[in-house]
């Protein structure tokens, strides 16, 4: 119990400390980027702004994953995070599009750039980013909410590299537009990462299956449960907070000679051992329910 106490607090801390940073890290590039001409390092602060709002989502997920469902909220407060992450796709996509254009019209009407802080505020964005993904240790692998955070601290090192590397070429060739076109790759990278991240909340608040689960290979897994003859009406969604949640009909076997208590217990075994421990089954006979007893509820 101490363990897990203390994971989940170093973890608590891993956020905080990279909100912090990444934060304080958007305000100085944000400041350096208008201050000093560059519209790359201006993107590259955007990135870091959504990093920060993606964080909050993460360890608001993990916190709110914690509380019971309570009065009308029978589920739980998971999903709020799926809304969350709706509103912060919405946000940084527009902001992507928004240094695009800006980037286009740079490219028209290029504008003096001092490389020296732009490179300095770069390079700084590549250190905050791998300080923040070392915070979190070696066991961001088990958990995916933490693994994503990761991976997008790791792609805003690679956005930070790039603004360098423009910077420096600036520095050495005298090429200013190099900014502008270094900001508009930067924009269309944040696009498409909040498009991904908009398809995903889209499609949870459409209770979708979600990605990791294959419904054939679940059904096949309810199929190899003795007794089970057919699978219907199955059905599985997000919770949010990562709960899934999945119905089913199991059409059985007549005169199978199993108790229902003893098939429920099997299916639930098999669906808890692929990740889905909230689960509603009904058992029917060639289309006849039976007594209420054989239905199953498993949290």
């Amino acid at each position: 119990m101490g363990h897990n106490h203390n994971h989940n607090h170093n973890h608590a801390g891993a956020f905080r400390w990279s909100v912090v940073l990444n934060a304080l890290l958007t305000g100085v590039q944000l400041a350096i980027g208008f201050g000093f001409g560059s519209l790359a390092l201006v993107g590259d602060a955007i990135h870091n702004l959504g990093d920060v709002v993606g964080l909050l989502l993460a360890w608001g997920a993990e916190r709110l994953s914690a509380r019971p469902a309570q009065g009308r909220f029978t589920y739980g407060f998971g999903r709020s995070t799926q809304l969350a992450a709706l509103t912060n796709g919405l946000l940084v996509f527009g902001a992507g599009l928004l240094v695009v254009v800006e980037g286009l019209d740079r490219l028209q009407h290029p504008e003096p750039l001092v490389a020296g802080p732009v490179a300095v505020a770069a390079a700084a964005g590549i250190v905050v980013n791998l300080l923040s993904v070392r915070l979190f240790g070696g066991h961001q692998h088990l958990d995916l909410n933490r693994r994503a955070a990761v991976l997008h601290l790791l792609s805003d090192a690679a956005v930070s590299a790039a603004v360098l590397i423009s910077a420096l070429l600036v520095a050495f060739s005298g090429w200013v537009v190099l900014d502008a076109i270094t900001a508009i790759a930067v924009g269309v990278a944040v696009m498409f990462s909040a498009w991904g991240l908009l398809k995903q909340a889209l499609a949870a608040s459409l209770d979708a299956v979600p990605e990791e689960f294959d419904l054939g290979q679940i059904s096949g897994e309810l199929l190899q449960v003795p007794g089970v003859r057919e699978v219907s009406q199955l059905h599985i969604w997000g919770l949010g907070g990562g709960r899934v949640a999945l119905t089913a009909h199991l059409i059985c076997e007549v005169n199978g000679g199993r108790p229902s208590d003893s098939l429920l217990r099997d299916a639930e075994a098999r669906l808890h051992h692929l990740g889905i421990a909230k689960t509603t089954l009904q058992l029917e006979q060639f289309g006849n329910p039976l007594p209420e007893h054989a239905i199953g509820h498993s949290d």
